[in-house]
C-alpha cells in the first residue's frame, strides 16, 4: 500500500490497515493499493530470507456510474499468479498470502497447475467433511460437502484436543515450541466447488503468542512443513517497509494513469536489482551497515546494499574512465574512499 493522498488521484482508495487496527480501534489509509508478487531468496549477511519483488500490479478500485465491475484483490491474485507457473514451469510453487486473501476462489485457481497455497485462516470459517456414499435411487443432485467440523473455538476450548508439540524454526533464526493441531477438511464457499485443505491451529505454550489457524492445499503436508511460509512471511512486510522508507515509494507526486501503474512496480523492482548486484559485487566480504548513535543494526538492511551498489558505480565512474590529462589537481585515494562511504547513505 502507499499513502497517498489528493483530488487527483484517480485510482486512490481507502481501505483498513490490518498490522496497526485492532477490534476497538480501527485504522485506515488512503492511497493506491497493490498486489505484489515476491520471492523467498536466503542470502549470506541475513539470518533471515530476504523478499523480492517480481511482478507488482496496481489494484483499481471501481469506477464510478458502474462503468466497470469492480476488481477485488483476489481477482488480481488470481491474475498475476499463473504468470509465475509459465516463468517456473518444473518447480514446485508455495504462495503464501496474507489473510484478506483466504479465499476459495484463489485456492482453487492453484489445483491445476499445481500450486501449493498457504494463508491465514478466519476463526468463523466453516469446515466440512468430505461427503458420504450417496445411497441407491435417492433423488436430488449429488452432495459436494458432508457433515460441519467442530470450529476452532471448539477445539481451543476442549482439554482433551490432541496437541503435538513441535519445534519450529523463528525469525532472526531462532528455535521455538509451539502447540500445533492439524487435520483435513473441505472448504466450501457457495457458487464454487469445495477445496480439499490441511487445516492447522497453533498456539503458544507460553501464552504469549495470541492462538491462530492457518490452511494449506497441499494434504500430506504437515504442520511443521507448513509453518516456515507462516514465519517467513514477515519478510514482505519488511521489504515493503524498507521500499518506503529508503526507495522513495511513497514521496511520489505524479497523478497520470501511466505513472501510477509503472512507477511503485519499478521501485519494488529495484529492490530486488540492487541485492542481486550486492550479491555479484560483495563476493565473500560482508557488506558494510552504516552504524549511527540510535541504530545499532548488526545485519545489513536493503540501503546498505544500496550504497554498496552506488559505491561501486561512483567508483569505476571516477577512476576507470577518467581522461588521459587531468582537468583538475588530484584528490588523495583515502580521501575519496571517506567521500564514497558517507555519500551513499546519505543520498
Amino acid at each position: 500500500m502507499e499513502r497517498r493522498s489528493g483530488r487527483q488521484l484517480k485510482a486512490g482508495g481507502c481501505s483498513r490497515e490490518a498490522g496497526r487496527s485492532s477490534k476497538s480501534h480501527v485504522i485506515r489509509w488512503f492511497g493506491l493499493k497493490g498486489v505484489a508478487m515476491m520471492l523467498w531468496v536466503p542470502v549470506p549477511w541475513s539470518r533471515r530470507v530476504w523478499a523480492w519483488p517480481f511482478l507488482t500490479t496496481l489494484c483499481r478500485p471501481a469506477e464510478p456510474r458502474g462503468r466497470r465491475p469492480p476488481k477485488t484483490r483476489i481477482a488480481w491474485g488470481r491474475q498475476v499468479r499463473p504468470q509465475g507457473r509459465r516463468w517456473r514451469p518444473g518447480h514446485r510453487l508455495v504462495v503464501v498470502v496474507e489473510g484478506g486473501f483466504a479465499a476459495v476462489s484463489l485456492a482453487l485457481a492453484g489445483v491445476k497447475p499445481h500450486v501449493v497455497m498457504v494463508s491465514r485462516r478466519r476463526w468463523n470459517a466453516a469446515l466440512d467433511d468430505p461427503p458420504g456414499p450417496q445411497l441407491p435411487g435417492t433423488r436430488g443432485r449429488t452432495p459436494v460437502q458432508g457433515e460441519r467440523q467442530r470450529r476452532v473455538q471448539g477445539w481451543a476450548a476442549r482439554s482433551d484436543t490432541p496437541w503435538e508439540t513441535v519445534d519450529v524454526a523463528w525469525d532472526g533464526g531462532q528455535r521455538k515450541q509451539l502447540w500445533v493441531f492439524s487435520r483435513t477438511a473441505l472448504w466450501y464457499t457457495p457458487g464454487w466447488p469445495p477445496v480439499a485443505i490441511r487445516d492447522v491451529l497453533v498456539a503458544d505454550p507460553a501464552g504469549q503468542l495470541r492462538m491462530a489457524a492457518f490452511l494449506g492445499t497441499a494434504l500430506q503436508a504437515t504442520a511443521v512443513e507448513i509453518w516456515p511460509g507462516v514465519v517467513r512471511r514477515w519478510s514482505v512486510e519488511v521489504t515493503c517497509e524498507e521500499a518506503r522508507a529508503h526507495l522513495g515509494v511513497e514521496p511520489q507526486r505524479q497523478w497520470s494513469d501511466q505513472a501510477l501503474a509503472r512507477t511503485a512496480p519499478v521501485l519494488l523492482a529495484r529492490c530486488s536489482l540492487v541485492t542481486v548486484l550486492a550479491l555479484q559485487w560483495s563476493g565473500d566480504e560482508p557488506i558494510p551497515v552504516p552504524g549511527t548513535a540510535w541504530d545499532h543494526t548488526i545485519e545489513p538492511p536493503v540501503v546498505a546494499c544500496v550504497a554498496l551498489v552506488r559505491r561501486h558505480l561512483w567508483r569505476a565512474r571516477s577512476w576507470v574512465h577518467s581522461a588521459p590529462q587531468a582537468e583538475f589537481g588530484q584528490c588523495p585515494r583515502e580521501a575519496f574512499d571517506l567521500l564514497l562511504t558517507g555519500l551513499p547513505s546519505a543520498a
